[in-house]
């Protein structure tokens, strides 16, 4: 059984990501049934990184332009050295982030991910795991830097490194599984909703067909 068949969860992402940052975790992801959205600052491409060699490019689904936090049911939010940077440093992604915070959204952050976080004003008084060189950054921030090779923190799964993708993964998933049973109070809504238009759809046609009937009556009596 898919752990999280229907979850709609955003890859905030943009150029310079650490490519298996992005890739193993999606595949993750989607091997459970998640739904995912690789959510960057323009469309197109963005070019993925395997340290300081280029990787491969993926392709962009959603601009911050044209979404918004509330569109989804968790974040997953990769690192590499350029692109957590990247981000930081537009105000859509910051508002993202909180806007995603304030909703309690699940969130998976792993690497230099926790850039964006510090930026967004978010890191001040929450546990976090991260790259050893963003460690004073965390902590300046107000925020706890914790050596482990994954850390949950009330919404917030993080991890410092490929080196501890496993747990990184199970981590994530474990966390957005915990709101699989928001999901599935809203499915319902999507699945009935269709039936309440069928009575106006079949009192539509009898109407049509008595009006019809109607006619050729009056027509054969003239």
């Amino acid at each position: 059984m898919k752990k999280l068949k229907g979850l709609r969860v955003a890859v905030l992402a943009a150029d310079g990501f650490e490519q298996v940052e992005l890739t193993l975790p999606v595949k993750k992801l989607e091997r459970e049934g998640a739904d995912v959205t690789i959510v960057s600052l323009h469309p197109g491409k963005i070019r993925g990184m395997n340290h300081l060699s280029p990787g491969k490019r993926v392709d962009v689904d959603a601009t911050l332009h044209e979404v918004k936090a509330a569109d989804y049911d968790a974040v997953l939010i990769p690192g590499g050295l350029v692109n957590p940077d990247t981000l930081r440093q537009s105000a859509l992604a910051q508002d993202f982030v909180r806007d995603a915070d304030t909703l309690d959204l699940p969130m998976a952050i792993i690497c230099h991910g926790p850039w964006l976080l510090v930026s967004a004003g978010l890191i001040e008084g929450r546990k976090v795991a991260s790259w050893p060189g963003i460690r004073d950054d965390v902590k300046n921030a107000g925020g706890e830097w914790v050596d482990a090779p994954a850390i949950r923190d009330r919404n917030w799964v993080s991890s410092p490194s490929p080196q501890h993708m496993l747990a990184f993964l199970n981590g994530m998933v474990e966390l957005f599984a915990e709101k699989m049973p928001e999901v599935a109070a809203r499915v319902p809504a999507h699945v009935e909703a269709p039936r309440k238009r069928w009575p106006k759809l079949l009192a539509g046609s009898l109407a049509t067909a008595a009006l019809g009937v109607g006619a050729r009556r009056l027509a054969a009596l003239r």
